[in-house]
């Protein structure tokens, strides 16, 4: 069976050549991250917002209301509240926060109920790359998802290879975390898992699939090359006999 393209390359008759390019373009062997740490891909488990320095929080006093207060996360992480001079907040769970507040609390109130809500969120930067529309930097406010930081790229360019999304994670002191994230998988509604809720400075690198290197190649070194109009053909053979 034959089939005739003019320009676009679905070549299977140039398989050797996309399997080379599709080596040199897996995720894994960029060499884009010094210092790194290789995580498997990651089957992510519903991950609780963590706060950030300009997040607001109200934090409620249901018996004693007249304590309740609504205060800005400080950027160096901290809070002050009228009981409680100072606390470190940037970096925890709402829940963490509200059981600190409580116990502190008790010092000077008999069984206090308290809440924590966050009732605005800062803005952070993370950057998408890779085969997307608009790469680049994000300003995302609240919690999102690689794949909302895709989409709010544009979307994904026709030569991604969604299985092998890359999400690459300062590490502190020093050094990065790569994460795999399989957003095929996700779209197709088989498994949610690789779907990290994003952290500040994320870089989520979408790589090209290895028909999409082709392509590029044969764009590059051929057809900018060449001063003719051409069409490749290639062929499927049949294994049955």
């Amino acid at each position: 069976m034959e089939k005739h393209t003019n320009g676009g390359l679905r070549g299977i008759s140039l398989l050797a050549l996309s399997l080379g390019l599709g080596a040199c373009g897996s995720p894994r062997h960029l060499g884009i991250v010094p210092e790194a740490v290789v995580g498997p891909p990651v089957s992510a488990p519903e991950e609780p917002y963590r706060i950030q320095p300009g997040d607001e929080l109200e934090i409620r006093y249901f018996h004693t209301p007249d304590q309740n207060v609504t205060v800005p996360v400080r950027p160096d992480g901290r809070i002050s509240l009228p009981l409680i001079p100072e606390l470190r907040a940037a970096g925890r769970t709402v829940e963490d926060l509200r059981r600190e507040v409580v116990d502190l609390s008790s010092q000077e109130l008999a069984s206090p109920e308290i809440a924590v809500i966050v009732r605005s969120f800062a803005s952070y930067l993370v950057h998408v790359g890779g085969e997307v529309q608009k790469p680049g930097v994000l300003k995302l406010n609240g919690p999102h998802t690689v794949l909302e930081a895709v989409l709010e790229a544009g979307g994904m360019l026709p030569s991604a290879d969604l299985q092998d999304v890359l999400v690459v994670r300062r590490l502190e002191p020093r050094g990065y975390e790569l994460l795999g994230a399989n957003l095929q998988a996700l779209l197709a509604g088989e498994d949610s898992g690789g779907n990290l809720a994003l952290h500040p400075y994320d870089v989520v690198y979408v790589p090209s699939s290895p028909i999409g290197e082709v392509n590029r190649w044969v764009d590059q070194y051929i057809r900018k090359n060449l001063p003719i109009n051409f069409s490749l053909t290639y062929r499927i053979d049949d294994p049955s006999p």
